[in-house]
């Protein structure tokens, strides 16, 4: 090859330009078959919820914002918005109506997902996606990087107009490295600004809530009472707190649902029948919208009022979870924020509130009524609900064998004690109601059941209830000492003459002190009180009146309300084959009991027919314990 070079670099670029192939990648896509005359911009805007900002103006300011930085070359023609929150899971986004309630002045081809959906198709009408800034293509770096990802890898570049970028074609590499590390920065700062914001808020719930003002609607049985905010501007544009007074016709109600509930034990659903029975002095609840209302009472509605803690008269918030997976779902009882002090008159008291819960624990499962909720199904058992295995400590179900009710154990294998038998065992129905008829008869509603409880209790009861009461007296007595040192306290340091700082100092640590010791005092009194007031009282049944029952022939309505009202329990011994009954009888529901049993008693005989039941083991003692062996078990099969 010798001779001179011909032709250099103009010579080889001639040769090479008919032959020569475009490799530089276009902006549309591998599917693009001619690249247009200018570049395809689609807009990606997002405004957080309806109720917190104006879509109306914010939209379209984001649209111009990006309109002022596109060259010349780019053309935007497509527009993709959504009114939501950036926080949500990605899966979540785009997919509400929320931009179907304001004249928004910018067309609207979609929202996030939609976009994602064309920026995979080849046959997609944008070559790039513009935002105002990252943050308005999410909240959170997860999901705003996983939108970029997408889009990358269909081959769309995504800019924002707060960010360097460039938009030519000159073939050769962009740089992008500013632009990533911008970008990651303030998805980062996004994600930041969001979480502070929710803390913040968050402590402001937390002391708004401690200061006894409400959140949301009133609930039932009270309403709203407007105070002026004690913020002067806030106050000036007519904004005002909210804390709840009693409700004159609704009040009532809730003292007359928590009452039921603990005297009487019923279920939700057998509270709302019997609310619904008068809905004039019972009106039920109204819900945000009103358009949802069923003008009755319902499980729901009842459920709702009954484990709500601010009828004890503390403001409670942060009881249901509001945000992501487990929207309104049960929060634990530790994560509830209270106030400090009652900021509401009560409509029931601490205690009966928490006795309202306890019940629940008890009827986990249960029903109210004995009949299966099958409306096809004949039969009911009058002890279901109330029937437990001791070795197991389940609930037994009721079942028909020959036409005879049977209760049945069964549990999963899984889950059955090693002293539990392998198979399955029955105990007839009518063994079980003749041991439970004696021992109503006998230990609750008999003429002898005093001398049966008091020979029992006299001895262990007499020791404990007197020193009880003598701990009582030295408790009362402490506590107006503690008072008479800090009136003293006061009343000494009113007369000095000459006060310095290291004086009231020491006062008001010693002040402090004295509070702190009293409320200790006041503690301890109280715990006192209880146990005196929950120790074995034979007097009870004096309040009972005297007469027998026969349980196969009463209604079953009858009896389950006499049994709730008893509070019963019947636990089953298989090995042993006996059953324990158990009935609790407290002051608070002794009235509900009586009112039971008058309703209930079908069969009345004359009294000098009873005989006396002078078993001292099976005595009863204020919510007491008492084994009955059920004349006739069936033995397990």
């Amino acid at each position: 090859m010798g001779g001179d070079c011909v032709g250099g670099p103009e010579a080889l670029r001639e040769w090479a330009g008919p032959r020569r192939v475009d490799r530089t990648p276009s902006l549309a896509g591998p599917a693009a078959r001619a690249e247009p005359s200018f570049i395809r911009v689609a807009f990606a805007g997002r405004t957080s919820t309806y109720d917190q900002q104006d879509p109306t103006l914010s939209i379209p300011r984001q649209l111009r914002t990006c309109h002022s930085v596109l060259p010349d070359t780019a053309v935007i023609v497509v527009h993709f918005y959504d009114i939501e929150s950036g926080r949500k899971n990605l899966s979540d986004r785009g997919r509400g109506h929320a931009h179907e309630l304001f004249q928004i002045p910018v067309p609207r081809d979609g929202g996030i997902q939609d976009l994602l959906d064309e920026a995979e198709r080849p046959d997609r009408r944008f070559d790039v996606v513009i935002c105002e800034d990252i943050s308005r293509i999410g909240r959170r770096s997860y999901a705003s990087t996983e939108i970029e990802h997408r889009l990358e890898n269909a081959g769309v570049m995504l800019i924002a107009a707060d960010e360097p970028f460039r938009l030519d074609k000159s073939g050769r590499r962009a740089k992008t490295s500013t632009q990533v590390l911008t970008r990651r920065v303030k998805q980062g700062v996004a994600e930041w600004y969001v979480i502070e914001m929710l803390e913040k808020s968050w402590d402001g719930f937390e002391t708004h809530t401690e200061q006894g003002y409400n959140v949301g609607k009133p609930c039932y049985g009270y309403r709203a009472k407007k105070i002026p905010h004690p913020v002067p501007a806030k106050r000036a544009k007519g904004i005002k707190k909210t804390k709840l007074e009693v409700h004159s016709i609704e009040g009532p109600v809730v003292r007359k649902a928590f009452g039921w509930r603990v005297t009487e034990r019923l279920g939700y659903q057998a509270i709302a029948d019997r609310l619904n029975e008068d809905l004039v002095s019972n009106p039920p609840p109204v819900p945000i919208p009103a358009s949802r209302a069923v003008g009755m009472w319902t499980y729901t509605n009842v459920r709702a009022v009954l484990t709500n803690p601010k009828y004890t008269g503390f403001m409670v918030w942060n009881r249901t979870a509001r945000k992501g997976a487990g929207r309104n779902r049960l929060n634990p009882v530790s994560e509830w924020v209270w106030s400090a002090e009652p900021s509401h008159e009560e409509l029931v008291e601490l205690e009966t509130f928490v006795q309202a819960q306890q019940v629940t624990e008890r009827r986990e499962r249960s029903r109210t009524a004995s009949k299966s909720r099958d409306p096809q199904a004949k039969r009911t058992y009058k002890l279901r609900s109330y029937l437990f295995c001791v070795l197991c400590g389940r609930r037994l179900y009721g079942k028909t064998k020959r036409d005879l009710a049977y209760y049945v154990c069964a549990p999963k294998k899984a889950w059955t004690p090693d002293s539990h038998p392998k198979s399955t065992y029955w105990v007839r129905e009518r063994s079980l109601l003749d041991g439970l008829t004696s021992f109503l008869a006998s230990e609750v509603f008999g003429p002898y059941r005093d001398q049966l409880l008091t020979t029992t209790l006299q001895a262990v009861d007499e020791s404990a209830r007197s020193d009880h009461q003598k701990r009582v007296k030295v408790l009362r007595r402490s506590i107006s000492d503690v008072e008479m040192r800090r009136k003293n306290l006061v009343h000494n340091f009113e007369l000095m003459k000459e006060v310095n700082k290291l004086l009231i100092r020491d006062v008001s640590e010693r002040r402090a002190e004295l509070e702190a010791e009293r409320q200790e005092l006041e503690r301890k009194l109280q715990e006192a009180e209880d146990e005196i007031r929950k120790a074995p009282n034979p007097k009870l049944l004096d309040y009972l009146p005297v007469t027998p029952i026969d349980l196969a022939a009463m209604p079953d309505e009858l009896s389950r309300r006499l049994f709730e009202v008893l509070r019963l329990e019947i636990h089953y011994d298989y090995h042993a084959r006996t059953a324990t009954c158990r009935v609790t009888l407290v002051g608070d529901t002794i009235k509900a009991v009586a009112k039971a049993v008058n309703e209930t008693v079908v069969i009345p005989l004359p009294r000098e027919k009873e005989g006396p039941a002078m078993d001292a083991q099976r005595a009863l003692h204020s919510g007491t314990v008492c084994d009955v062996p059920p004349a006739g078990l069936e033995p397990a099969t």
